[in-house]
């Protein structure tokens, strides 16, 4: 079996996905096999650190959390890009550069708007449109 106009053989690919396969198989058929069974009451109550937990594990949290949650993951995977950029700058040239200026301007945008908007102002209550 040729794998097209490369003129590579597919077969050590396909060798390859089956012993992937296989592998993942074999481990959870053993942990099934040789795993623990425990029927005690205990044993399916979550703990953490070995302390038992009270209360209720619903708690509520304000949605300023989860703002600026998202708004670490957008800023964070930036830096993701930012990393990639310089990695290949000389490849890229002029181009990328006014590329990375554009992407990084359209970014401090953002961030100005969350100032503005008071997402990131934990001081007072409530924030401006962000209640």
């Amino acid at each position: 079996m040729e794998a097209g106009d490369t003129g590579q053989p597919l077969w050590p690919i396909v060798i390859y996905a089956g012993a992937c396969v296989t592998l993942a198989a074999s481990m959870l058929l053993a942990s099934y096999v040789l795993g623990e069974r425990h029927r005690q009451h205990a044993t399916g109550e979550p703990y953490e650190s070995g302390i038992v937990s009270t209360g209720s594990a619903r708690l509520r949290f304000p949605v300023k959390y989860y703002l600026v949650a998202v708004d670490f993951v957008i800023f964070d995977l930036e830096a993701a890009f930012l990393f990639a950029w310089a990695v290949a700058v000389r490849q890229v040239g002029w181009t990328g550069f006014i590329g990375a200026a554009v992407f990084i301007g359209v970014l401090l945008v953002g961030l100005v708007y969350l100032i503005r908007g008071g997402t990131l102002d934990w001081a007072t209550r409530g924030g401006r449109g962000y209640a």
